[in-house]
C-alpha cells in the first residue's frame, strides 16, 4: 500500500505547484478588478462656510453647509464589456437648515478600466449631461491595488480638466496607512450667465447698472488613499465659486466651503478599503504561498513512501517430489562412518570379543573334530 499512496500523493504535490502561479498571475488578475456594480453614499461636511442664496437674493455667511454623494454602477451601460465599468456620481450640497433646498447639484458619468482606473471615453460619459467631454487621466479611484509615491493626473469634474493630483505624505486614517495626495485647480471659467446682476452687488458703483457675469472655480482637493486597494478614504475640498464681469472688476463671492468627509463615512471606507486588501491579498500571497508549501511537502512525503525500498514478498512453500509442500532445505554434508562391529553368530562356547585398536586380523579356522562336524551338521546327517 505504500507505493500506491505515494504516487497519489506525488500526484497531489505536482496539482497545488501547478495551482499556485495560476492563482497567483491568472485568478488575481480576474479577481483584483474594479466592481461594476458599486454603490455607495459618501457624506461630506463644511462649517462657517458662505453661499449666495438666489431664492432670498442674499449672501449668507457662518452656514453648515453638506453634501452627499452618491455613486451607483450601471452594469448594462458598458455594452457587454466587462472590462470596463459604468459609475454615476451625483453630488447634491445644500444648506443644513433648509436641506429640501439645494444649493448646487452636480453629476456625471465616468466609464473607466476595471484593471487600472484609467478614464475612456465611452459608454455615455459626461458631465451634467454634456457628452463632448473628454476625460484623461483617473476619476474617482486611483490605480487599482497599485498606488506609488508619485504624481497621477486627475480630471476635475467642476472645471472639466486635467490637473495633476501630487503624492504630499504618508498618515493615518482611522488606523489606516494612507497616501495623501493635493490637486490645486486654478482659477478657471465654468459658465457664462444669462443673468445680468446690480453693480452693487459686484462692488461697483450703483450707477454701473446691471452687469453681465461669468463664473469662475478655484479649487484644493485633498484626497487620501489606501495604497493597496487605490480606494480613497477621505476627502477635503476646498471649493470657492465666484461671479466675475468681463472686465474683472466686479465680482462676487457665490459659495465658499471646506468640504471634508464626515468621521462616520471614513470609519465604512477604511473598513471597505481592508476588505478589499484581505481579498487581495488572498489571490497574491496567502494561497499560492500556501500552494507552494503544501505542493513541497506532498511530494516530500509521496517520495518517501513512493520511492522507498520495498518489503520482499513471502516464499511460497516448495512442492516436494511426492507432490505435497514442505521443506525442500538441501540436508548438511554426511557425517564420517564410526568403526563398525563384525556381527558374529551367536554359539554356545563363544565368547565375548574383546575390542581391538585396529582392525580385526583374517585367521583361518581350526579344524574340528569329527564328532564338532557332525554335531553341526544336525539331526540329517547322522542318519
Amino acid at each position: 500500500m505504500r507505493r500506491p499512496v505515494g504516487l497519489v500523493l506525488i500526484g497531489l504535490g505536482a496539482f497545488f505547484l501547478t495551482l499556485a502561479p495560476l492563482v497567483r498571475f491568472y485568478v488575481a488578475d480576474q479577481v483584483v478588478v474594479a466592481p461594476l456594480n458599486r454603490y455607495q453614499v459618501t457624506n461630506l461636511e463644511s462649517k462657517d462656510s458662505t453661499y449666495f442664496d438666489e431664492a432670498e437674493v442674499k449672501l449668507k455667511t457662518g452656514v453648515t453647509l453638506l453634501a452627499k454623494n452618491t455613486v451607483r454602477g450601471d452594469v448594462r451601460a458598458n455594452e457587454g464589456n466587462d472590462d470596463i465599468a459604468v459609475w454615476d456620481s451625483t453630488t447634491n450640497i445644500y444648506n443644513q437648515a433648509k436641506p429640501d433646498k439645494p444649493v448646487q447639484i452636480q453629476g456625471y458619468r465616468i466609464a473607466f478600466d476595471r484593471r487600472t482606473g484609467v478614464l475612456t471615453n465611452c459608454c455615455g460619459a459626461n458631465v451634467d449631461g454634456d457628452n463632448g467631454v473628454r476625460m484623461v487621466g483617473y476619476g474617482l479611484l486611483f490605480p487599482i491595488a497599485n498606488v506609488q509615491k508619485k504624481d497621477y493626473p486627475f480630471y476635475d469634474m467642476t472645471t472639466r480638466q486635467t490637473a495633476p493630483m501630487q503624492f504630499n505624505a504618508v498618515e493615518k486614517v482611522h488606523g489606516l496607512t494612507a497616501y495623501r495626495f493635493t490637486q490645486t485647480i486654478p482659477l478657471t471659467k465654468t459658465a457664462s450667465l444669462d443673468a445680468k446682476l446690480p453693480a452693487k452687488m459686484l462692488g461697483l458703483p450703483e450707477d454701473a447698472g446691471n452687469q453681465k457675469v461669468d463664473r469662475y472655480t478655484e479649487a484644493y482637493n485633498t484626497v487620501w488613499v489606501d495604497p493597496r486597494t487605490g480606494v480613497p478614504v477621505k476627502h477635503r475640498e476646498n471649493i470657492r465659486s465666484t461671479v466675475r464681469t468681463s472686465d474683472g472688476k466686479g465680482s462676487m463671492i457665490v459659495a465658499q466651503a471646506d468640504l471634508i468627509t464626515v468621521d462616520k463615512d471614513q470609519k465604512g471606507l477604511v473598513d471597505m478599503a481592508n476588505s478589499t486588501a484581505l481579498q487581495i491579498d488572498m489571490v497574491r500571497s496567502y494561497i499560492p504561498a500556501a500552494g507552494v508549501l503544501l505542493g513541497l511537502i506532498l511530494l516530500f512525503v509521496g517520495g518517501y513512501l513512493g520511492m522507498g525500498r520495498r518489503e520482499a514478498p513471502p516464499l511460497e512453500a516448495p512442492r516436494r517430489p511426492d507432490g505435497k509442500f514442505g521443506d525442500m532445505t538441501a540436508p548438511g554434508p554426511p557425517k564420517p562412518p564410526g568403526p563398525s562391529k563384525p556381527s558374529v553368530a551367536p554359539t554356545e562356547s563363544a565368547a565375548p570379543i574383546a575390542p581391538s585398536a585396529g582392525p580385526p586380523e583374517t585367521r583361518r579356522p581350526a579344524p574340528r573334530s569329527q564328532r564338532q562336524q557332525r554335531k553341526a551338521a544336525g539331526p540329517a546327517k547322522r542318519r
